[in-house]
């Protein structure tokens, strides 16, 4: 029989690999990264349940030996990815493998995970292997079982980046600049499917035009309700830019952000933006709302939603009534 060898090609190959990620790091290679988890095609963030938030920059809770948990840990240096137990783990990016990652440092159910450089380590997922080339888009692993660890809670990968810098801008999946589906946004508020506004209360009204306290002009934008804490969304795709500081007094609520994208700009204020500057997709997570009740004791709480030209975003808003 013939003997075959290893073609030189092989190692020639290999060769052109490692200069390739040595020249272009894969956060370069492709503006946004791959789908993480099966059935999650977008890459979508956790929101906030009972344990805490998925965004980058969320303050941090840690469970004790009773299992309660705690804040004033820090914050998250790190993103969320949604996740169903036992999901197909995909690799975000081409590079080299290494592991295992132990997050939680327990050996619990979910305690593992892997780093693919350059460089983000993946958490709560068992990979296929520790070592190696893998590429783009290639099966990674899957999803460790959460919902024993922390029953409840929304299921996720934790997507880390080495340096501690924000992976959220890079895990937006590829699409047309700012596409517009309607004219009609999507919800802005959990808990607020249909974009109710304020009604009246004893600080003043919600709605476009409404009088000013002390006779100080009209209102300019209109009053989305939104309690406290909530979990606020893109109404539509754009960019983001920020801070926006409507007060002007450094209170618990002065912080918001604007969003341009193709026929809208709007600013969305008193809320906390899981970031001030880059893109967002309609219906991606944008931050959390305030604690105005803090400001205006008794007040509806609310994002002021101001078009940027001071047009009535109202009929803008309308979108699912009685959905």
């Amino acid at each position: 029989t013939k003997k075959f060898e290893l073609s030189p090609f092989s190692s020639f190959a290999r060769e052109v690999f490692a200069k390739q990620l040595d020249t272009y790091p894969p956060q370069q290679q492709h503006r946004h990264w791959a789908q993480i988890c099966s059935g999650n095609a977008i890459n979508k963030i956790r929101g906030c349940d009972r344990y805490g938030c998925g965004y980058f920059g969320a303050d941090r809770y840690h469970s004790g030996a009773s299992g309660t948990w705690s804040s004033g840990h820090g914050k998250h240096m790190g993103v969320d990815v949604i996740c169903a137990d036992g999901a197909t783990v995909y690799a975000p990016f081409s590079g080299q493998l290494s592991g295992p990652i132990r997050f939680f440092h327990n050996g619990n159910a979910i305690d593992d995970g892997v780093q693919i450089s350059y460089c983000v380590k993946l958490v709560c997922i068992h990979p296929i292997r520790y070592h190696g080339q893998i590429r783009r888009g290639q099966q990674l692993g899957r999803m460790l079982p959460m919902q024993r660890v922390f029953p409840g809670i929304i299921s996720h990968i934790h997507v880390e980046n080495c340096d501690h810098s924000d992976p959220t801008p890079l895990l937006t999946p590829d699409s047309p600049p700012f596409p517009q589906q309607d004219t009609h946004w999507a919800t802005v508020c959990s808990g607020n499917p249909t974009n109710e506004l304020r009604g009246c209360d004893r600080y003043g009204c919600g709605y476009y035009g409404a009088p000013r306290r002390n006779g100080k002009g009209k209102h300019t934008g209109v009053d989305v309700i939104c309690a406290d804490g909530a979990t606020v969304y893109a109404p539509f795709s754009g960019e983001l830019s920020g801070p926006i500081k409507f007060f002007h007094n450094g209170n618990t609520i002065d912080d918001g952000v604007q969003l341009r994208g193709s026929g809208f700009c709007v600013k969305l204020i008193c809320i906390h933006p899981i970031r001030y500057n880059g893109r967002i997709s309609k219906g991606q997570i944008l931050g959390k709302m305030l604690p105005m009740q803090r400001v205006f004791p008794g007040i509806t709480s609310h994002i002021h939603i101001e078009n940027c030209d001071h047009s009535d975003p109202t009929s803008n808003l309308e979108r699912g009534k009685g959905q």
